[in-house]
């Protein structure tokens, strides 16, 4: 047989519903070993499978509604069913996996691989009268009792938030938060500097947390390509959206 550290890295056993393969890697099972028959995976994350799975990808919930009328995007989830075992991964990003236990937790739908159906979830967004490029275009938010797979850029920092204090994130870093905290987006720079990428101090725009509760920050700041957006609005390639500074009140709160 072969030797070899690259064929070292066989199946983790186990029954579990999500277990990690590896730091890189989602296993989940599906059938009578671990009780799920079903559940939402992020669309094209398969990597692997065996057994009689089955995929869905034109699955589309009424929050896909929602999130194409928000942001003209789909919900990219597809329903996985059946038995047996699917490995899931995204772009070699790490994978953390949550026991949800009642509370409500909202993460940027560009981070959401995989969560049990029984987990109920619906779109929201931070209010605002413009869109804002890295604050994440959609987010869910799950509640319920369940499994929720999330994806990092690199190792997150998971900040404490208490009323006792004021707490900031680059709205670029920020990927999920408790959906107890009251959640405001403020511009950290002039009106006029927004207009460039990340104004003059490399930070354009800030996400505010209050109440208490948990914020999940990855030490990765995803700027849109400009480079390759040549042809489009001055806007939307400036992370200002469709609207561009059109009726901005530097935003107020979110409501939920």
């Amino acid at each position: 047989m072969y030797q070899s550290s690259l064929l070292a890295n066989q199946e983790v056993q186990s029954n579990e519903r999500f277990t990690l393969q590896n730091g890189k890697m989602l296993k989940a099972t599906l059938g009578q070993a671990s009780g799920m028959r079903e559940f939402y995976a992020r669309k094209g994350a398969m990597v692997a499978y065996q057994g009689g799975v089955n995929f869905d990808a034109q699955y589309q919930g009424w929050g896909s509604h929602i999130a194409r009328h928000f942001t003209g995007e789909g919900l990219n989830l597809m329903k996985v069913s059946g038995s047996g075992t699917v490995f899931l991964a995204n772009q070699a990003q790490d994978i953390h996996v949550l026991d949800l236990t009642g509370d409500g937790f909202t993460v940027d739908g560009n981070n959401v691989l995989a969560f049990e159906t029984q987990l109920r979830w619906d779109i929201v967004r931070i209010d605002s009268q413009v869109q804002v490029a890295g604050a994440g275009g959609y987010n869910i938010e799950l509640t319920g009792n369940g499994k929720v797979a999330v994806t990092t850029t690199g190792a997150p920092l998971v900040m404490r938030v208490t009323p006792n204090n004021y707490y900031f994130a680059d709205a670029d870093a920020v990927i999920a938060w408790s959906s107890s905290l009251q959640v405001s987006m403020q511009a950290a720079v002039t009106s006029s500097s927004v207009w460039r990428p990340r104004g003059n101090t490399g930070e354009s725009w800030q996400m505010q947390f209050s109440g208490e509760g948990l914020v999940v920050v990855q030490p990765a700041e995803l700027m849109p390509p400009y480079d390759s957006l040549a042809g489009t609005d001055l806007a939307g390639r400036f992370g200002l959206g469709q609207g561009g500074m059109q009726g901005n009140n530097f935003f107020g709160g979110m409501g939920r």
